[in-house]
């Protein structure tokens, strides 16, 4: 793949991006996970259709998961 034509706005940004790499880095994480195809088709389908971000699913799926894991741990 031939990178595209140097212009000075992508100059420009690629100095931002390398000079706040590791800033970003300390401040952001990422779920780098692999699935089957047919499930991630279905689950982004469904965000879609539900106007639903990933990052939104991800933290409302947690916060339900601890929740669900606070009340098992309550009851034994």
């Amino acid at each position: 793949m031939e990178r595209k034509e140097d212009t000075a706005r992508r100059i420009t940004r690629r100095k931002y991006e390398e000079k706040h790499k590791e800033r970003r880095k300390e401040i952001n994480g990422s779920f780098g996970t692999m699935m089957p195809r047919a499930l991630c088709d279905e689950i982004n389908e469904f965000l879609r259709v539900n106007n639903i971000t990933k990052v939104k699913l991800i933290v409302e799926g947690y916060e339900a998961l601890k929740q669900k894991m606070n009340g098992a741990t309550q009851e034994k």
